[in-house]
């Protein structure tokens, strides 16, 4: 199966880093909800965004991630395929059925094996990174997706994750 324009899979390497809500950072670069079931996961990912200037707000799985993004309005969404209660996959579809999200940028960070990468553009996602990750690959696809949505939402240089609600 091909890859539809505009879906990006990335594949690099490193070593790796209770409910936990965002830090705010001065000169943020824009708002990211992390979706891991894995602490160190997600505490590495949470760090790696943190120090480039992205405010970011933290989930335990697709359930939480439901039930917090309409109230931290995030510009992006980075996902664990697997996970407790409800997957990756699962979120992102319900993501994508909510007139509230269904525009949000969401990238698989996962395995990506090719059933994975083929589910998740079934689900609308955006983008895919494979672990273990480079943070700088991780960064790179963070930032392209918040701009992208900038340019979408005609909004750039305002702030970042408001307006919707």
């Amino acid at each position: 199966m091909g890859r539809p324009q505009g879906v990006e899979v990335a594949k690099s390497r490193t070593r790796g880093a209770g409910p936990t809500y965002s830090r705010v950072v001065s000169g943020v670069s824009g708002r990211v909800l992390v979706v891991d079931d894995n602490k160190v996961i997600r505490q590495l990912i949470k760090v790696n965004l943190e120090l480039e200037g992205f405010e970011v707000v933290t989930a335990n799985d697709g359930a939480e991630c439901l039930d917090v993004v309409h109230h931290v309005c995030p510009d992006v969404i980075t996902l664990d395929v697997v996970m407790p209660r409800l997957d990756g996959f699962g979120t992102a579809a319900q993501l994508r059925a909510d007139p509230r999200t269904r525009d949000l940028p969401v990238a698989i960070v996962s395995a990506c094996t090719q059933h994975e990468v083929e589910s998740g553009i079934a689900a609308g996602v955006d983008a895919f990174l494979a672990k273990p990750f480079e943070p700088a690959e991780l960064v790179r696809i963070v930032r392209r997706l918040v701009e992208g949505k900038d340019r979408r939402d005609g909004r750039k240089g305002a702030p970042a994750g408001r307006g919707r609600g």
